[in-house]
């Protein structure tokens, strides 16, 4: 069920800017997964609320789940098979995943609407873009902008991402929409003085997002025409 937004709002919406991680691909629920089976084999909970920082941004946290483990642990264990196992068995599940409820269906209609599309993610090119071909989705954006694309430590939740995707789909603040999943994200987009539309996955509705004008459980919740409704798209 969509949460509503309050406020007249009447604009020329000509872009939608997509996250990637925890948006399109819950990418970000198999890593907790997996982390969560690992630190449970050892006898320990997964400290989600010291992930959480990292989630949809970087560089804003120092948190690294195997050094950590280790240290609550003792030193027996191995970091780097540690990373390298839950590299591993990550990337194992993220190929048999499934785009989250709507994503095709919006992409659809946007393109059918003539709104240009971008994606906006904190993951580098090779991930992102190696995604984005595997699940043939790579020919509905018009741009993806991806962390190589901004400074060093200038991701989420800084806006450095979406305005670079407002400077290359050449329109305004105003005429776009972001989707996000995450605290990191949100506040992104909300620096970058974007409307933002939060769609949370299962690992990021447990955590505090702020700022979104509009929350959405899925977005096969809410059509894209049904939340045009409320702008003016010419």
């Amino acid at each position: 069920m969509a949460q509503a937004w309050g406020g007249n709002i009447s604009m020329k919406i000509r872009a939608l800017i997509f996250d990637f991680d925890g948006l399109i691909l819950d990418t970000e629920t198999l890593e907790v997964d997996v982390w969560s089976e690992i630190y449970s084999e050892y006898g320990f909970e997964f400290p989600l609320d010291l992930w959480a920082p990292i989630i949809g941004g970087g560089g804003i946290s120092e948190f690294d789940p195997a050094l950590y483990l280790r240290q609550i642990h003792g030193d027996s264990l191995e970091v780097e098979l540690l990373r390298s196992r839950h590299k591993h068995e990550s990337n194992q599940r993220v190929h048999s995943e499934f785009l989250r409820p709507g994503v095709v269906d919006y992409l659809n209609e946007a393109q059918r609407l003539k709104l240009r599309l971008a994606i906006a993610s904190s993951s580098d090119h090779a991930w992102v873009d190696a995604h984005l071909v595997r699940l043939s989705l790579i020919q509905y954006f018009d741009k993806v902008i991806c962390s190589d694309d901004v400074l060093p430590g200038r991701t989420k939740p800084h806006p450095d991402l979406f305005l670079k995707a407002l400077e290359q789909l050449q329109v305004r603040a105003e005429e776009a929409i972001v989707f996000e999943d995450s605290p990191n994200g949100v506040e992104a987009a909300k620096r970058a003085g974007i409307f933002v539309v939060a769609v949370p996955n299962p690992v990021t509705s447990k955590l505090f997002i702020k700022g979104e004008n509009l929350r959405l459980q899925s977005m096969a919740d809410l059509s894209l025409s049904d939340l045009l409704i409320n702008f003016e798209v010419k």
